[in-house]
Order: structure tokens, then C-alpha cells, then sequence
């Protein structure tokens, strides 16, 4: 691994397309595969998704709490998976989505950002509400190893808007406030920084200023989750360039099947790549 995660995303983008399929191993998902809501199902369903998908797809997004059900065992088989689609030259996003302050902050680091961990990722999520400061150990650490970090900015959950959308004393949402110091991070990086925002698609036009950000948006809630391609461009506008498209459910629905999972993909590349090309 050589490089800045940014550069390094954009080299993965570049040459298989921008999107970000999560991995999601949810009971209901392995039931309808047939696979069974177990261990086995769970290593039966993963091993399915790298076959057909991690030599083609240029991020994977798997949650850790689908496979933190199943104990070690279940820790056991993500963390091979991590090793896989790393090793068929995929970028993995592990979805856990940890904040802390202090000496818990950096460990959560060293678990998943430094390359002497056996669960090292490229990048996590992280939550910024116990201050965006308490995320300074996570994004050393990130840099430091060439990985990157990505900051819940606006998500697309019900309860969201009540956090996210309110006002901080000089009138920013604190949505833009995360906005506002994930891009004081990547100020002057090139070809993009290595602190990314999460921001849902399902979000609608809310005014929010994703211009400066200048790091990876991650896009969550495509597909099965109510938006289409189409709402990237209403999202997003200009700032669209560095957005990751992630789709979830809507591909992993056509499993187990590798064929239909490889075509699924491949339909919801093609539908991004239109929204996101549009000039207007």
C-alpha cells in the first residue's frame, strides 16, 4: 500500500468505476440467500461477494455489527474478508462508526488504521458528536498510515435533523460545522484529501455547503433505501465530483447468484456514472 487514502481511492475509482457496495449480512438477507442466519450462512455469504464482486468493484462498505453478532467467529470471517478484497486490489470501508476521546480514540485507530492490525481497513466511519477535536487521534493516525477517515456529517436517518440541523452560536447547522472542519483538514491536498464526510442521498436539497470539502463524500441510501442516481445531482450539485455512491441492499437482494449480483452492479455503476456526468 503506497500512498495517501485519497490518492489511492481515486487511482481504485478511476480504474473500476465510482461505487461503493456495502456488505451487509443482516438475518433476513442471509435467509432469503438460502444460506442460513449463522456462522456458516454468514462465511457462505461473504465468500459469494468476493467471488463475484471484489476483482470488479472499486469499495466495498461491510458493517461490522452483522458480523459482531456472531462473536469471534463472526470477527473471525470479516476479518478474512477484509483480507480478500484488499488483496483483489478493492478499497474496504469498515462501517463501525466509533467515537471516543483520548487514549479509547487512538485504540480504535490502531485496531482498524494501522497496517500491524490483522483488522486494518483503508478507512472507517466515525462519529464527530462528542466534539470534531476527539477525531483528531483517528485522522493522525489515518494520515500517518496512508489511510483515511470518514465524519457522519448529514445522515439519512429519521432522527437525524434534530442533531445535524441545529443551529451552532454563528448560525451554521452542525452538519455544515462537520462539513466546515473536515475541510479544514484537507485544505490544499492533492488530488483529494484523506477525511471524508458521510452524507445520505436520501437527504434532499437541505442548502448545506459541500464545496470545500475536498475529500471523499460517501453516499449511503441508494437503491432499496429510496434514492436513485438522479438524487445525487439534487444533493449534491457541483460538488459531486468527489461523491462515492453506495449501494447496499438493491445489489446484494440478487444474491446468491454471482451472475446477477455481477449484473446488478454493473446496472447500478452504469445508472451513477450517468447522474454523476450530468453538466447541468
Amino acid at each position: 500500500m503506497t500512498g495517501s487514502f485519497g490518492a489511492r481511492l481515486e487511482a481504485a475509482v478511476a480504474a473500476r468505476g465510482r461505487l461503493c457496495v456495502g456488505i451487509d449480512p443482516h438475518a433476513a438477507l442471509l435467509t432469503a440467500w438460502g444460506v442460513g442466519d449463522d456462522v456458516a450462512g454468514l462465511e457462505r455469504f461473504s465468500a459469494t461477494v468476493v467471488e463475484a464482486l471484489a476483482d470488479r468493484v472499486a469499495v466495498f462498505k461491510p458493517q461490522s455489527a452483522f458480523y459482531e453478532r456472531f462473536g469471534t467467529r463472526g470477527m473471525a470471517i470479516l476479518e478474512s474478508t477484509i483480507r480478500q478484497l484488499r488483496s483483489a486490489g478493492a478499497i474496504v470501508i469498515l462501517d463501525v462508526k466509533r467515537g471516543d476521546i483520548g487514549s479509547t480514540a487512538t485504540a480504535y485507530a490502531q485496531a482498524y488504521l494501522d497496517p500491524a492490525s490483522p483488522m486494518c481497513v483503508d478507512a472507517i466511519t466515525a462519529s464527530p458528536y462528542l466534539g470534531f477535536g476527539s477525531l483528531q487521534p483517528m485522522i493522525d493516525i489515518a494520515i500517518r498510515n496512508g489511510n483515511g477517515l470518514f465524519v457522519l456529517a448529514l445522515t439519512s436517518n429519521p432522527e437525524a435533523p434534530s442533531v445535524q440541523h441545529a443551529l451552532t452560536a454563528d448560525g451554521r447547522t452542525v452538519g455544515q460545522l462537520i462539513l466546515d472542519e473536515v475541510s479544514q483538514v484537507n485544505t490544499g491536498v492533492q488530488p483529494l484529501g484523506s477525511v471524508g464526510v458521510v452524507v445520505g442521498a436520501t437527504i434532499g436539497e437541505t442548502g448545506h455547503d459541500f464545496s470545500s470539502v475536498n475529500g471523499p463524500i460517501l453516499a449511503p441510501g441508494l437503491g432499496a433505501q429510496g434514492a436513485g442516481a438522479a438524487d445525487l445531482v439534487t444533493v449534491f450539485g457541483t460538488a459531486r465530483r468527489a461523491v462515492l455512491p453506495s449501494y447496499s441492499r438493491e445489489i446484494l437482494a440478487e444474491g446468491p447468484d454471482t451472475a446477477r449480483l455481477r449484473t446488478a452492479t454493473e446496472r447500478a455503476l452504469a445508472a451513477c456514472a450517468d447522474a454523476l456526468a450530468t453538466t447541468s
